[in-house]
């Protein structure tokens, strides 16, 4: 969704909500994650005093394998996001985002904003026990010889 942005800049006090989906067809150019729908993304773009703030919050369903026993699963996200809006900078500052010709890419920034904030390991639950590092049981199912034999066996 292509936000324009001009009236926003320019009038002190304007606000507009935003209610929008970012479709799979767009999802699926994102590596290494399986989205099951569409990312929900619901906020406003307001102009107080002069600076433009975007606030939104992202909901969503991944497709998910478990790092430690390799199980698939589905789990939902939700996060929420806030930024101030430029149409220009002097100098680098990752603070704000640039909206060049008044507008912004809302697909765009939401995506990067989800991946920078996705977990860097996926367990299909906090207690996770993993497969057995010698023959590959699943130790969530319940213990194999070796765990039984020698604790000292990690998984």
């Amino acid at each position: 969704m292509i936000l324009q942005l001009k009236e926003l800049f320019e009038i002190d006090g304007e606000s507009r909500d935003i209610s929008c989906e970012i479709p799979l067809s767009y999802l699926a150019e994102v590596n290494s994650y399986d989205f099951s729908e569409p990312v929900k993304v619901r906020g406003r773009v307001f102009n107080r005093a002069g600076v433009v703030t975007l606030e939104y919050d992202c909901e969503f369903t991944l497709d998910q394998t478990c790092d430690r026993c390799l199980k698939e699963f589905k789990r939902e996200y939700g996060y929420s996001f806030e930024h101030i809006l430029v149409r220009r900078l002097n100098n680098d500052n990752d603070e704000y985002v640039v909206c060049l010709n008044n507008t912004l890419d809302l697909n765009e920034l939401a995506v990067s904003d989800i991946l920078l904030n996705l977990p860097t390991k996926t367990l299909c639950r906090q207690d996770c026990r993993g497969l057995c590092c010698v023959c590959g049981a699943d130790l969530n199912e319940g213990d194999c010889e070796h765990t039984r034999s020698d604790s000292s066996i990690i998984s």
